[in-house]
């Protein structure tokens, strides 16, 4: 019988030191699971076997609707003004504008928004407010304004300002080509029984003409398109009767933006529907793009 090498490891005598062989086994490396083809896995395939075991942080910016980490210079930045605002409470119109002024942080321009709680019941619908306001400054954008007319109404509204105005030709190009580069949509009452065909692709953006909206016109048509043009705003409560709507730019001059939410809380107040009961217009909220929430007096 031939002798075995010294390089051979000798195997456990199931008869002697069976107590030093089970010990010897068990700490012995495990045999790797072999692939399909018979082959050992690979170590890249053993690292990539491996559970990923993601940090929280990372977890927390993977989902949807959650904004990074402010910065602590950001955090108590916001933090002196909304405890200044808490303290000072409701104020009056010039001073919240000086206040949103004063917290202005970001490069570009802001919107001045207004949020009107109003005491209504959005289930009726006698209760619901909707309407147009011209605001004596505009609101600081281009607004693009299509007119649906015909005959010499066209040319009127081309010389007031409108950005297109048209009939067939412009009801054919939303239809079949799904075209909506504009901001308001003005109508002839002439037409409202062709533009009514639009109400799937026009009603669900808001656009739709309405007589509500004031965008119905039954008047002079180069007036509309210029009040439109000029800055006319429309608004209309929300689920939860309240109002919102963009009053100007922080780059406007104060007494021009007190000018312009003064007309939007007159129009407000006088479209106060007749079968309202208590208080009708609850709070009043000044406030900006990225800024903070200033409420009004009363």
């Amino acid at each position: 019988m031939a002798k075995k090498q010294a390089g051979d490891s000798a195997e456990p005598n199931p008869v002697e030191g069976g107590a030093e062989a089970k010990e010897r086994q068990s700490k012995a490396p495990k045999p790797e699971v072999a692939s399909a083809d018979g082959a050992a896995p690979s170590a890249d395939v053993v690292a990539t076997a491996k559970p990923k075991v993601e940090s929280e942080s990372a977890r927390v910016k993977k989902k949807p609707g959650i904004s990074p980490r402010r910065g602590k210079k950001l955090r108590n930045q916001l933090n002196n003004i909304t405890q200044r605002i808490e303290k000072e409470g409701a104020v009056g119109l010039k001073r919240a504008v000086g206040i949103l002024k004063q917290a202005k942080r970001s490069k570009f321009d802001e919107t001045v928004e207004i949020h009107m709680s109003l005491g209504v019941d959005t289930t009726q619908s006698d209760q619901l407010v909707r309407g147009t306001v011209p605001l004596p400054h505009g609101v600081g954008k281009k607004v693009r304004v299509v007119v649906f007319c015909q005959g010499d109404n066209i040319t009127k509204a081309k010389e007031a300002g409108a950005d297109f105005a048209g009939s067939d030709d412009l009801i054919e190009k939303i239809t079949k080509q799904n075209w909506l580069e504009f901001d308001v949509a003005l109508a002839t009452q002439d037409l409202m029984g062709k533009v009514s065909r639009l109400g799937k692709t026009l009603g669900p953006r808001g656009l739709m003409p309405t007589p509500k909206a004031g965008t119905v016109i039954t008047g002079d048509v180069a007036q509309a398109v210029s009040d439109f043009k000029a800055g006319k705003v429309e608004y209309r409560t929300d689920k939860g009767g309240n109002v919102h709507a963009g009053v100007g730019k922080m780059s406007f001059e104060d007494e021009k933006l007190v000018a312009n939410v003064s007309a939007f809380i007159d129009a407000i107040r006088a479209a106060k529907p007749a079968g309202i009961k208590g208080n009708y217009v609850k709070s009043i909220t000044l406030s900006s793009t990225m800024g903070p929430g200033v409420p009004l007096v009363m």
